[in-house]
């Protein structure tokens, strides 16, 4: 039935996001929030801080994806680890996936200027479809209700990150438990498996003068069938304060980046994704700001701030 088809796509746009071909969470500013797909990056920093991301995802069509991130992470105060979490929720018209994480890390160093950090987070997933915003078909069709259909999964991530004062390189593999997401009561859909997704994300910060620091970025995504992507980053700081840069996508979206750095304890960002797939002819493009704080250094090492 027509019903079954219009409710079957709206979940696999939800845990699938077949256009980014990703179940999780996708972020245009990925070198600014590293800590959510790459569980290492805690403790590699002398400070503590919190980070908010929200994305709007193809504005102008009617229950567009949206993205919304809170984290938090830092270093232990005397030993070499570190310890964070986030949370997050991933809303599509009457889908949404709800994670929440907590991660650990270890650093230990390879020369003076270079350290290497092992990172695991674990956490638990909420799928959920809410009967009452769907329009049947035919109304009164018994294959579906008006209430919530929730599923919970365990899952896990894992991360590596070797880094130095001036370039930092990481690989992260998510969903490493592959469970299966399925309502009871909606039998009709099946079964549906979370894949790993495996990344590999580095930089390079290059100081062209005592005023301007030029940042290029990198990240490479694959998950089985889907092809490598490929996101291409480039920054420039003036006085490490504000910055601008674009980004690019490869098959999906060109993006602009903006962002200020407040006396090293406020920082703001963000960018503005044109795609070039042919939701365009729908959609007025896709904006993220990312809001962040630091807090005092509870420990002095050899660690380094990438931003």
């Amino acid at each position: 039935m027509i019903m079954k088809r219009v409710l079957l796509i709206s979940f696999i746009c939800c845990i699938s996001r077949i256009v980014s071909a990703q179940q999780v969470p996708l972020y245009t500013q990925y070198m600014l929030n590293d800590f959510v797909f790459n569980p290492a990056i805690t403790g590699t920093s002398d400070y503590y801080q919190a980070k908010s991301d929200n994305r709007y995802q193809w504005v102008g069509i009617t229950d567009a994806p949206r993205t919304y991130i809170l984290s938090v992470y830092g270093p232990h105060r005397t030993k070499d680890m570190g310890f964070g979490g986030y949370v997050f929720n991933d809303v599509t018209g009457p889908t949404s996936r709800t994670g929440a994480y907590g991660a650990y890390a270890y650093n230990v160093r390879l020369k003076e200027d270079l350290r290497l950090s092992m990172g695991l987070s674990v956490g638990l997933l909420q799928f959920k479809i809410d009967g009452s915003k769907v329009i049947l078909h035919d109304e009164g069709d018994p294959s579906f209700g008006h209430e919530m259909y929730i599923d919970y999964v365990p899952d896990a991530n894992m991360g590596l990150y070797l880094y130095a004062s001036n370039y930092y390189f990481g690989f992260s593999a998510s969903q490493l438990i592959n469970n299966k997401i399925g309502f009871n009561e909606l039998q009709s859909l099946g079964i549906n498996k979370l894949k790993s997704h495996f990344m590999v994300h580095g930089g390079y910060t290059y100081a062209i003068n005592d005023d301007f620091d030029l940042s290029p970025s990198l990240m490479v995504k694959y998950v089985s069938p889907a092809p490598v992507q490929f996101d291409l980053g480039l920054k420039c700081v003036y006085q490490k304060t504000v910055w601008a840069g674009f980004s690019y996508r490869t098959k999906d979206a060109f993006s602009f980046l903006l962002g200020y750095n407040h006396e090293e304890q406020l920082f703001f960002g963000y960018s503005y994704d044109v795609t070039f797939t042919n939701i365009k002819k729908y959609s007025s493009g896709t904006h993220e700001l990312l809001i962040g704080a630091r807090f005092n250094k509870i420990r002095l090492s050899k660690s380094r701030s990438k931003i």
